[in-house]
């Protein structure tokens, strides 16, 4: 009996260390998958490897071990609206410097007149002739005795603030003020140059 005794605990410690190496044994395979798979998305750069942001392992310590990689999406949702801003500011970079002529202030001008305000090629030849008359569709263009300024002769030109307070260099606020000026006012570019007509204003 002593002797059963004596053997059984070390047979009981004999089992007890071959479950541990079994439980042990997946749980290093994991463990191995996971730093393979930690490897596989790591970047090389000059200052070793870089891992991304958007990388997730999950372990649990369950015994049915489950390995997920899932990318974040509002990271790139953000991502694309930072693009999508830069694309917009470099077309309106590209309007301004286009509008600093008068052939590309003629462009730009159509362009919004037909994109925002609906307005035909009728209203644009109405436009077209009101602003030769005003400044030659010259973004400097300045009257020295009433104080009128810009592409649409603004008087005063301070009013072109309610658009923005870069009118003095950007042809495009000037356009822009220019149509909303019409609009609020006259409705359309043929009444307001029909105004201009009888009155040598409008």
């Amino acid at each position: 009996m002593a002797s059963k005794r004596g053997r059984d605990p070390q047979g009981s410690s004999g089992k007890e260390s071959a479950m541990a190496i079994t439980v042990r044994k997946p749980r290093a395979i994991w463990s191995l998958v996971a730093t393979f798979l930690i490897l596989a998305v790591a970047q090389p750069t000059a200052q070793g490897l870089d891992f991304p942001t958007t990388t997730r392992l999950n372990l649990p310590d369950s015994p049915a071990l489950s390995l997920t990689i899932s990318k974040d999406a509002d990271l790139e949702q953000s991502a694309g609206v930072a693009i999508s801003e830069m694309a917009q500011v470099a077309l309106l970079a590209r309007q301004v410097e286009l509008a600093r002529s008068a052939t590309g202030a003629k462009y730009v001008a159509r362009t919004i007149m037909k994109s925002e305000y609906k307005w035909g090629d009728k209203e644009y030849s109405c436009i077209n002739r009101l602003w030769t008359k005003e400044s030659h569709w010259n973004y400097k263009a300045h009257n020295y005795r009433s104080g009128a300024h810009g592409i649409a002769q603004a008087l005063p030109a301070s009013k072109m603030d309610v658009v923005s307070t870069d009118w003095r260099t950007n042809p495009v606020t000037q356009i822009r003020w220019g149509l909303r000026y019409i609009s609020i006012r006259y409705e359309t570019p043929c009444k307001a140059w029909a105004k201009f007509k009888r009155s040598h204003y409008y």
